[in-house]
C-alpha cells in the first residue's frame, strides 16, 4: 500500500517560514515523480511545486523566490521550504508521488497552513 503522510503544517504570522515534510512508503521513492499542491476553501487544487526523479524543479509563478522544494531519497522524504509567508498562502497543502513507470498518482490527506495577518 502506498502511503504519503505530511507533516509540518501549522499557524503562522506574515512573513514568517515553515518547512513540510513528506514521508513515503509502499513505493520505489527513486522512480517517483514529487510535488505540493494546495487547496484554499471554494478553489480548486493548484500545483505548488515539483521536483522530478532526477532533480529538476518547477514552481509556480506566486511561489517563485520564496518556496523551495528538495527530496531525500534515503529517508523517502520530501520537503517544502516556505519563506515569506503570504494570507493568499493559507491553504490545505497536499504531496502527490507518481510512480513513472506506471503512471499512477497517489495522494497524501493535507496538513493545514495558516498565515494570519
Amino acid at each position: 500500500q502506498v502511503q504519503l503522510v505530511e507533516s509540518g503544517g501549522g499557524l503562522v504570522q506574515p512573513g514568517g517560514s515553515l518547512r513540510l515534510s513528506c514521508a513515503a512508503s509502499g513505493i520505489i521513492f527513486s522512480l517517483a515523480a514529487m510535488g505540493w499542491y494546495r487547496q484554499a476553501p471554494g478553489k480548486q487544487r493548484e500545483l505548488v511545486a515539483t521536483i522530478s526523479n532526477g532533480g529538476s524543479t518547477n514552481f509556480a509563478d506566486s511561489v517563485k523566490g520564496r518556496f523551495t522544494i528538495s527530496r531525500d531519497n534515503a529517508k523517502k522524504t520530501v520537503y517544502l521550504q516556505m519563506n515569506s509567508l503570504k494570507p493568499e498562502d493559507t491553504a490545505v497543502y497536499y504531496c502527490k508521488a507518481r510512480r513513472l513507470v506506471s503512471g499512477d498518482d497517489h495522494w497524501g490527506q493535507g496538513t493545514q497552513v495558516t498565515v494570519s495577518s
